[in-house]
């Protein structure tokens, strides 16, 4: 009898908001780079926790409202 492990997979942190910025070279949406995005589907767990370090420093440096969660763009935020 084997025993099976349940393990989580790392969510995509992708909003659906798929617009690129044409200077930071990122997405708006979910702060990660082309590069990024096309390695995903296919990248391991470690990867993936890299991935996410790297967006949240971008978020943090483009974004430190918070004005990109909750799905409004950038450039819309009131601030």
């Amino acid at each position: 009898m084997t025993t099976r492990v349940a393990t989580q997979r790392i969510v995509s942190p992708c909003v659906n908001i798929c617009k690129m910025d044409g200077v930071g070279g990122f997405c708006l949406g979910c702060f990660r780079t082309l590069d990024e995005i096309a390695v995903w589907s296919r990248a391991f767990d470690e990867q993936r926790l890299q991935i996410l370090l790297a967006v949240e420093r971008r978020r943090l440096e483009h974004d430190p409202a918070g004005c990109a969660s909750g799905g409004e763009f950038r450039g819309d935020c009131e601030r």
